[in-house]
């Protein structure tokens, strides 16, 4: 009877430490994984998605440089294909730009 409680003790005490190799390597792959670019775009991007935007300033241009319209605040500008974006400004207006050059920066 006591060889039955010393095995279940080792068996306890091993699967404690199997415990904590597991949780080290998922923290490692996590850590590992969240330093690629790729990982860290997805962060802001859902970062950007939680908190209603990033501060940005998107600006138009013609086809000969000229600023055609700039806008600044805090929104979420999305891509359609043909060279369009579309974003709600501030004043929750839909704003929806096509053609031209379209420059979308993020600001601190």
């Amino acid at each position: 009877m006591i060889d039955f409680w010393i095995c279940l003790d080792k068996l306890k005490y091993n699967m404690k430490k199997m415990k904590k190799k597991l949780l080290l390597i998922a923290a490692l792959i996590l850590i590992l994984t969240s330093c690629t670019e790729n990982a860290q775009r997805n962060i802001k991007s859902m970062k950007s998605n939680w908190s209603g935007g990033l501060n940005r300033r998107v600006e138009v241009y013609d086809y000969n440089g000229g600023l055609i319209k700039s806008w600044e605040g805090k929104f979420d500008v999305k891509e359609t294909s043909l060279n369009s974006v579309y974003f709600d400004d501030e004043n929750g207006l839909r704003v929806i730009v096509s053609g031209g050059i379209i420059i979308n920066e993020e600001i601190k």
